[in-house]
């Protein structure tokens, strides 16, 4: 397990809330904040004082969360609108928010989503795995200059970068490597725990890439959440998660160990776990291949290229 400790120490500022700048706010981006997870983790940021940019892909959920997230006390909240399924839109977003600021101290991969039947999107990738992983890397990928240069004003440890997976990755037993639009025997819950697992591994490879930045890569599992995430899902799913439901927990608290992993000084001392309920999990074996983390980050880098 790639478990890595932070040991310089410096004397920058900082306040109850993780600023590395006295005097300006931190920025966070947050991906699927028209609802549920991401919502209540840009609500959270935004009432620790938090400067947020929410990315969301409905218009009705997107107009609505913007109303409510602004108009919270000293709120400084931007909703930008993208259908992260597309690489052209997400490279959209991402350029949107880099002429919006030369800073970016945390970024919260939590979108995401499954489908009830095989969709091959108009650039050629499977839907689940473009709007679950290629998604978050090609965002990653473009405001990593903001990321290191937030860094670089930051103590070691404080830039966060964290991935929402979900325990539906050790049902996966690698990636598909010949298949990766899942044209053979598609199903929406293999083709969701398929991309979770591309998740867990992209956090452990850039964890690795950006040790010496400084920047912490971690990623966690929310739970089984109340929120409309099944309201796509085929019908096996929709059973399976229909019979966790005595078991969901509110988005808000889902939400609390994204917010802790983005936020709390402990896991700035850390970089490449998992985590649930603030505690660390083992992955699964799968989840664990260093080289399938490579491999993976060397053929998505080939599927972004020229975004």
């Amino acid at each position: 397990m790639l478990f890595l400790l932070w040991r310089k120490k410096d004397n920058r500022v900082e306040g109850g809330h993780g600023v590395s700048d006295a005097t300006t706010k931190k920025l966070a981006i947050v991906t699927g904040a028209s609802a549920g997870i991401g919502k209540a983790a840009a609500r959270a940021l935004i009432e620790r004082g938090w400067r947020v940019i929410g990315i969301g892909r409905d218009p009705g959920r997107c107009a609505d969360a913007e109303a409510t997230l602004r108009a919270l006390p000293d709120s400084d909240f931007t909703m930008i609108r993208a259908d992260l399924s597309s690489l052209s839109e997400t490279a959209r977003a991402a350029d949107k928010i880099a002429q919006m600021g030369p800073f970016v101290d945390v970024l919260l991969n939590n979108a995401g989503g499954v489908f009830s039947r095989r969709i091959i999107t108009p650039e050629g990738h499977e839907a689940t795995f473009a709007s679950n992983h290629l998604a978050a890397f090609l965002l990653t990928r473009k405001l990593m200059p903001q990321l290191k240069a937030a860094a670089a004003r930051s103590r070691p440890g404080a830039v966060r970068i964290v991935a929402v997976s979900s325990t539906g990755h050790a049902q996966c037993a690698g990636v598909q490597w010949d298949d990766l639009t899942l044209a053979h025997g598609f199903t929406g819950g293999a083709a969701y725990c398929h991309a979770k697992l591309a998740n867990i591994l992209f956090a452990r490879e850039l964890a690795r890439r950006m040790a010496d930045d400084g920047i912490v890569s971690h990623a966690m599992h929310p739970g089984v959440v109340a929120s409309n995430f099944a309201s796509h899902c085929d019908a096996p799913m929709q059973a399976y998660m229909e019979s966790l439901r005595d078991r969901s927990v509110t988005p808000e608290a889902a939400a609390d160990t994204l917010i802790w992993l983005a936020c709390a000084h402990e896991p700035g001392e850390t970089t490449g776990g998992y985590y649930h309920e603030r505690q660390w999990l083992m992955p699964s074996p799968a989840a664990q291949d260093d080289s399938a983390a490579h491999r993976l980050w060397e053929l998505s880098e080939t599927l972004v290229a020229g975004y």
